[in-house]
């Protein structure tokens, strides 16, 4: 199954909501659709950012893409529910390096 990443800046969290709830809603949102291999929280630039592998479905190329776009952006709908948030990439594993898609 091909594996993808995501990479969603946290500009801030929305009153009323501890940290822990951005990751939260975006693991779950993930997991609706895909198996989410790992996630983590990085500083990057001084700037939160989420990072999640999932893996999708193998079907074709452009269709795998073409879903774990849509998925990323699910994902940050659902993140948005409880934090602002800045740039999204989503990013395929090909030949042992992650690159855009």
């Amino acid at each position: 199954m091909p594996s993808f990443q995501t990479r969603l800046k946290i500009t801030a969290l929305l009153p009323g909501n501890p940290p822990e709830a951005v990751m939260e809603a975006a693991v779950e949102a993930l997991e609706t659709r895909h198996h989410v291999e790992s996630n983590q929280l990085q500083i990057a630039g001084g700037v939160p950012q989420l990072n999640l592998r999932f893996l999708v479905e193998a079907t074709e190329y452009n269709g795998e893409n073409q879903q774990a776009r849509e998925s990323a952006g699910m994902m940050r709908d659902a993140v948005e529910r409880v934090a602002l948030t800045g740039s999204l990439m989503v990013l395929r594993r090909n030949r042992g390096r992650w690159a855009p898609i």
